[in-house]
């Protein structure tokens, strides 16, 4: 009976796991699921909807000793699994890209997807390999189109490799230990954890709103600004004798 019991209620938790929601997912699985979730973000493109910041965030503030209730992580752990996923799911999907070429993004059908491709690809035109690489991993859906897109347009194997692990380090560890620095300095921060990761969901949603602004204020330049051109244009022409 008590075997049957605890499968039942294994069975149980197993269904009720939310896939984006970082506190379901980590106290379901733990650093094995940071690195699965990161993984699957970072190297396969239907990932790009996973929870990879607040989930870092989240699993830092669960490391803090100050930090109770029932799910509690390692930080050395959590560091790891952290990188080795992310890393590892970047260069696997440079190398799917590598393979597939574009044509493997373009038969992607989400909007999300197509847009994040587009953005990948601007930001890769504008800021170059090494600048844009290590910025992709900090801005939702474009960390996960810019790495097989990478490899569709040939970026050098060492290049890639060397800004990706620079920005994947720089992007996991500041994560989960600004989580671990939170936790461990401010008491009982776990009765906030729902308000304390929407605010984490909503940081790691600006850069795609700045890019929005900055992308309609150079719109409404750009169309005002030929008006004004065109009409001196036309005002300076001789008459015609």
């Amino acid at each position: 009976m008590a075997v049957a019991a605890a499968a039942l209620h294994a069975g149980t938790v197993t269904q009720a796991v939310n896939i984006l929601d970082a506190g379901s997912l980590l106290a379901a699985f733990g650093a094995l699921g940071v690195a699965v979730v990161l993984f699957a973000e970072t190297g396969l493109l239907v990932g790009f909807f996973l929870p990879g910041d607040s989930l870092l965030f989240t699993a830092g503030l669960l490391c803090a000793p100050g930090v109770g209730g029932a799910v509690h992580l390692s930080l050395p752990q959590v560091l790891v699994a952290a990188a080795v996923g992310t890393l590892l799911g970047s260069q696997t999907g440079y190398w799917i890209g590598r393979r597939g070429g574009r044509a493997l993004l373009a038969r992607g059908r989400s909007r999300k997807l197509q847009e994040g491709a587009a953005r990948a690809e601007e930001y890769l035109t504008r800021y170059g390999h090494a600048k844009a690489i290590v910025l992709a991993r900090f801005v939702p859906i474009v960390r996960t189109v810019l790495n097989p897109l990478a490899g569709a347009l040939n970026v050098p194997v060492r290049t890639y490799t060397l800004w990706q692990v620079t920005g994947g380090l720089i992007w996991t560890l500041g994560l989960t230990l600004a989580g671990y620095a939170l936790g461990a300095s401010v008491p009982n921060v776990d009765r906030y954890l729902l308000p304390v990761v929407a605010l984490v969901v909503l940081v790691s949603l600006a850069p795609i709103g700045l890019e929005l602004l900055r992308s309609r204020k150079q719109r409404r330049a750009g169309g005002p600004a030929a008006g004004p051109t065109d009409e001196p244009d036309h005002a300076t022409v001789p008459p015609a004798s």
